[in-house]
């Protein structure tokens, strides 16, 4: 009998450890996850009134599109490019956090599971394009932040002393709005503390502290004027891996809003950062799962019920479905925050564009990143002009509609239109790697029989920016670990 309940006893807790993987400090693991990424247009997200038109749609794109491109200019401009191979070597010291290991202690080896998050995209102007479905807390609470691979500080809408009694724990089911009374692992960061004062001062930490034992607090700024005003705190973060059990990250950095401001931060209920910086989200939990994170975005006019996905770990483990994938040198730590890439230049039929060197040179004027949360490809004039002149060249037969759709300058009739029309568009990396996109990434759909070419203006000096509607049918893995990039043509289903 007691051999029994022991039996019993013995499979309970493996059953246990089986379905909750907690993580700690310190291992580096093969787990991943796996999580949908929604397009802002792909579904009726928090009641947003959703286009009534294709050209309808790209405007809205347009507009969001205006205010990152120049978000992204200010950024990068020449005096706060102050990052060097120091920085980046602090980066990712700082964010050392390969252990796993169960509520014991005891380590776990060859669990091969990735893990994913489904991601859909989002209303913003100036911060993401895709929305990700975030649990955090003790209890779990449900939230939906816009995935963005240009923010720092991952936050979200959240109450702090909540004092309504019965109230606060009845709003737990409604969502939108992070109840931090209710999670036991919610801990506040004092303000008197160096990480406060000092480690903290890149993601808007005040310096006002009344008492010592007060939570640390931020005021958060956007270039479009949007802002988020609220609390920094260490919280638990849940993943479902891709066998259908559960994970755990402790000590996540967050933020706590109480209040937000602009057009950015309306629809989602925060914001995932997944930018390169030591508190990053994508640090964190690439780094838990292997050192590397990637996405794989599908045609953004695809049917409401298609969804994408951002995941943590290896792609082996998910049933994502590519070709071969090739491999290029990440740029981390030169373009504060971005993920920048070493291109060498732009072919198009073949013939490589007179483009001048420093256009792509991420050490000088220019340089190029990849970007989730820009829609449209941004070139700055150098390129902009060689590339748009070679595209118009092939489709002069068709007649220019001169339309005024926001930057988008070359529009036509596009009766009678076929692909094989148009030049191969390739963009030629410095160590011989090609990314070759569809043409309907670059010769995009506006609405019925109106097709247009698919790049804006970028300012220069600054970035070129590669944008989602480029990477779409394209899986991109951020091999943070090893500094590189891998891309591969996919359905992304």
């Amino acid at each position: 009998m007691v051999k029994c309940r022991l039996q019993r006893w013995v499979f309970l807790l493996v059953f246990f450890f089986t379905v909750f993987i907690n993580f700690s400090n310190g291992h580096e693991i093969s787990l991943g996850t796996k999580l949908e990424l929604i397009h802002r247009h792909g579904r009726n997200l928090h009641n947003e009134v959703q286009p009534t038109s294709q050209l309808e749609r790209l405007t809205q794109l347009l507009q969001s599109d205006t205010v990152r491109i120049n978000a992204i200019s200010q950024k990068l401009s020449l005096n706060h490019r102050r990052r060097t191979s120091t920085n980046r070597r602090n980066v990712q010291e700082g964010t050392s956090i390969y252990n796993l290991a169960c509520t014991n202690g005891t380590r776990i080896h060859n669990l091969n599971v990735s893990g994913e998050m489904s991601m859909n995209s989002g209303a913003d102007f100036g911060t993401g394009q895709y929305f990700v479905h975030f649990e955090v807390g003790s209890p779990v609470q449900k939230l939906l932040l816009i995935a963005d691979t240009g923010s720092d500080l991952t936050w979200m809408n959240c109450k702090y002393r909540c004092r309504g009694g019965d109230k606060c724990k009845r709003s737990l089911n409604k969502g939108g709005t992070f109840q931090a009374d209710i999670s036991s692992s919610f801990r506040t960061l004092p303000c008197s503390s160096r990480m406060c004062r000092v480690k903290l001062a890149d993601l808007f930490s005040l310096a006002r502290c009344p008492s010592a034992k007060d939570p640390c607090a931020y005021d958060y700024r956007y270039n479009d004027g949007s802002s988020a005003l609220g609390l920094f705190a260490k919280e638990k973060v849940t993943f479902t891996l891709t066998d259908g059990r559960k994970a755990r990250l402790h000590n996540v950095l967050v933020g706590c809003s109480e209040s937000t401001n602009g057009p950015s931060l309306q629809i989602a209920d925060g914001i995932m950062g997944l930018g390169y910086s030591n508190y990053s989200f994508a640090l964190r939990a690439a780094k838990k799962f292997g050192g590397k994170f990637s996405y794989c975005l599908v045609d953004h006019l695809s049917s409401n019920n298609v969804s994408s996905y951002l995941i943590f770990g290896s792609h082996n483990d998910t049933s994502l479905k590519l070709n071969k994938i090739r491999y290029t040198e990440l740029v981390l730590g030169v373009l504060p925050t971005f993920y920048a890439l070493n291109i060498r230049g732009i072919s198009i039929g073949g013939t490589m564009l007179d483009i001048p060197h420093e256009v792509w040179d991420v050490n000088g004027l220019g340089g190029t990143i990849l970007d989730s949360g820009t829609s449209l490809t941004s070139l700055v004039p150098p390129a902009y002009e060689p590339v748009m002149a070679a595209l118009k060249k092939s489709l002069s037969n068709f007649s220019n509609l001169n339309l005024d759709i926001g930057q988008l300058q070359y529009c036509f009739n596009s009766t009678g239109f076929d692909e094989s029309l148009v030049p191969r568009l390739i963009f030629h990396f410095e160590d011989g790697a090609r990314f070759r996109p569809a043409v309907k990434s670059y010769v995009i759909d506006v609405d019925v029989g109106v097709k247009c070419l698919g790049f804006v203006l970028a300012n220069w000096p600054g970035p070129s920016v590669i944008g989602n509607i480029m990477q779409q049918n394209y899986f991109w893995e951020f091999d943070i670990k090893n500094s590189r990039l891998g891309f591969g043509s996919s359905t992304c289903i």
